[in-house]
C-alpha cells in the first residue's frame, strides 16, 4: 500500500482521491471530559485525538516567578495503532508533546502572568494531556488543534480559604489570547501536500510542521523525513502552511 501511495502521489493523485491541498473531513467536539477543566475531541479523517486539561496549584519556576506553569504530555495508546506499546512515552510521543507545547508557549497563547496566585510562591499549573485514540496519519495537526480547542473552553477553578482547588467550581475562563494553528506540509519529489494519510507519511521525503499565530507569526517549526528541503521548496511549504492555517483557525472556537 505504501508503494502504491508513493506511485499515486508521483502521478499527482492520492489514495483517497483528495486534492493535494485538501484536508480530510474535520469533526470537533468540546467539553468531552466531564471532570476536566477543559477538553476537546478532534477527528481528522479517521485519526482521532482527545485533549484534556487539568489545572493545579504549584510553585513557580525560579526563572519565571510571575508566571503560571504549562505542561504538555501525550499518550500513544496501544488501541490507536499496532505500532504503539504500553509503558513510558516513546520518542514519537515525546516529540509530539514538545512540538505542541512549543506552539502554545512561543505564541503566548495563555497570559501566564494572570495565573499567579502569590508572586514567587504560588501559581496555577495548566496540564494538557493528549490521548491518541486512532492513528490514521497527521497526528500532530490533530493533536495541536485538540489542545487549542480544549484551552479555549478551559475554566480556572476556585480556591478555598487554604488556597486549594475546589473541583467543579470555577471563577473565570482561562486567559487565552492567541490561537496558534499547526499545519504539516509534506514533500515527495516536487509534489507538496497536506494532511497525509498513514501510508503517505511512510514514504515522504520530508515533512515540515509549522505553528502560526493569527497575526501570521511563526511560533514553532519541526522538520521530519529522511531528505533535506531546498530553499525554494521551503518557502512554498511555509506559504502553503500559512494559507491552510487560516482555514483550520475558523474551526477553533
Amino acid at each position: 500500500m505504501e508503494n502504491f501511495a508513493l506511485e499515486l502521489i508521483q502521478n499527482g493523485k492520492r489514495i483517497d482521491k483528495r486534492d493535494f491541498m485538501q484536508f480530510r473531513n474535520i469533526e470537533i467536539k468540546e467539553n468531552v471530559i466531564g471532570k476536566a477543566e477543559g477538553s476537546a475531541y478532534v477527528k481528522l479523517g479517521n485519526t482521532q485525538v482527545i485533549a484534556g486539561i487539568k489545572m493545579g496549584v504549584g510553585t513557580p519556576f525560579p526563572d519565571t516567578p510571575n508566571q503560571g506553569i504549562l505542561s504538555v504530555n501525550s499518550e500513544f495508546t496501544p488501541l490507536a495503532s499496532a505500532e504503539f506499546e504500553s509503558g513510558p512515552p516513546g520518542e514519537n510521543a515525546i516529540e509530539l508533546s514538545r512540538v505542541v507545547d512549543r506552539g502554545i508557549r512561543e505564541s503566548k497563547t495563555i497570559e501566564m502572568e494572570k495565573l499567579v496566585i502569590t508572586a514567587g510562591e504560588k501559581v496555577y499549573s495548566v496540564f494538557i494531556d493528549i490521548y491518541i485514540l486512532d492513528n490514521q496519519g497527521n497526528l500532530l495537526d490533530a493533536a495541536a488543534l485538540a489542545a487549542l480547542v480544549a484551552l479555549l473552553n478551559t475554566r480556572v477553578p476556585k480556591l478555598d480559604a487554604d488556597g486549594n482547588i475546589v473541583r467543579g467550581e470555577y471563577e473565570r475562563k482561562l486567559p487565552v489570547v492567541h490561537k496558534p494553528i499547526t499545519v504539516s506540509v509534506c514533500k515527495i519529489g516536487d509534489k507538496l501536500f497536506v494532511d497525509p494519510l498513514l501510508e503517505e507519511e511512510a514514504v515522504i521525503d520530508a515533512k515540515l510542521s509549522i505553528a502560526f499565530r493569527e497575526d501570521d507569526k511563526i511560533c514553532a517549526m519541526q522538520k521530519q523525513g529522511i531528505k533535506g528541503i531546498e530553499f525554494d521548496a521551503l518557502e512554498k511549504m511555509v506559504d502553503v502552511a500559512l494559507e491552510k492555517s487560516k482555514e483550520l483557525r475558523k474551526l477553533a472556537k
